[in-house]
Formats: structure tokens, sequence, C-alpha cells
């Protein structure tokens, strides 16, 4: 299974927030949408977690 990868240095904030989350698909939906929520007031929701999981990539191998 590909690792996916969620980085906020890729999507617009007023913070610049430098924040990467990595892991399994499901797991980085859950954990950036929690950061999106907490960090970035944005309010949860089924759209929210389909917009973040549309923009997630695949983990590049480091060998």
């Amino acid at each position: 299974m590909t690792r996916k990868v969620a980085d906020c240095r890729h999507w617009p904030s007023e913070t610049d927030c430098t924040l990467t989350i990595t892991g399994e698909e499901d797991e980085v939906v859950r954990a950036a949408t929690e950061h999106a929520v907490s960090v970035h007031k944005h309010q949860d929701s089924p759209a929210l977690r389909e917009q973040i999981r549309e923009m997630l990539e695949d983990e590049k191998s480091s060998a």
C-alpha cells in the first residue's frame, strides 16, 4: 500500500503552516482534518474530508 502525504505548505494558509503528515490514507485524512479544524479553524464536514483526500500525494521513496 502506498503511503500518503498531506503537506500544509501546498495549501493556502494565513499562518504559513509547514506541517506534513504521512501515513496510510485514512490515518492522514483523519489527522489532517483534526489539524485543519484545530489550527486553521475549518469546520469538520464530509466535504472537508473529501477535499483533503483529493489533495493527498503519494509518498516519494527515499531510496
